[in-house]
């Protein structure tokens, strides 16, 4: 891990931790296919440690609507749904950013 220490804060952003910011990084985490044309897919996210607060960045490597829920501090859902109720996900890869 490498320790920052000055960071410039953007006005009305805020960390969740005063003296360090935290990166972790996951690229090409696997996903399944969807079982019909429309059906969105949902994979598990998992990180050994997550802080209380943090921001997920996601970037599917097919074109689909991202969205993550269930935040804990060991991981996370990450939902890939096709962009119209013809298309069906493909099994593939995304890139997970996680920034704290």
């Amino acid at each position: 891990m490498i320790v920052v220490h000055s960071v410039e804060q953007i006005e009305g952003s805020q960390f969740s931790k005063l003296d360090r910011i935290l990166v972790g990084n996951l690229p090409n985490v696997a996903n399944v296919a969807g079982a019909a044309a429309g059906d969105t897919v949902v994979t598990a996210v998992s990180f050994p440690y997550l802080p209380n607060e943090y921001s997920v960045f996601v970037t599917p490597n097919q074109a689909a609507i991202v969205s993550v829920s269930g935040k804990t501090n060991s991981g996370f859902n990450v939902t890939l749904t096709p962009l119209a109720s013809t298309d069906t996900i493909a099994a593939g890869t995304f890139d997970v950013t996680v920034t704290s």
